[in-house]
């Protein structure tokens, strides 16, 4: 454990932020999930809805700095070339 108060305070700050990145990630995860099971059911209007919160939500990991601006656009090309599959 940290033993000066800048180092003791920089421990909690991280922390915070740890916290905060886990809950994104995890949002991001659940919601892509979300998509490609939409997918599977063929069902094109919601999976188009779908892949709508999707980009707003991992663009705003990306904003916020939990993942890289690339990672997060590799992440929405791939989920919109999956929904493009189902309809064409």
């Amino acid at each position: 454990m940290a033993n000066h108060k800048s180092a003791i305070k920089r421990a909690r700050q991280n922390e915070k932020k740890r916290m905060r990145n886990k809950s994104s990630k995890t949002r991001i995860k659940n919601i892509v999930k979300s998509v490609r099971q939409t997918v599977n059911e063929k069902s094109n209007e919601a999976a188009l809805a779908e892949l709508n919160i999707a980009k707003s939500i991992i663009d705003n990991a990306a904003k916020k700095g939990v993942i890289h601006s690339k990672t997060a656009s590799r992440k929405i090309s791939r989920l919109s070339k999956l929904v493009n599959t189902i309809s064409a």
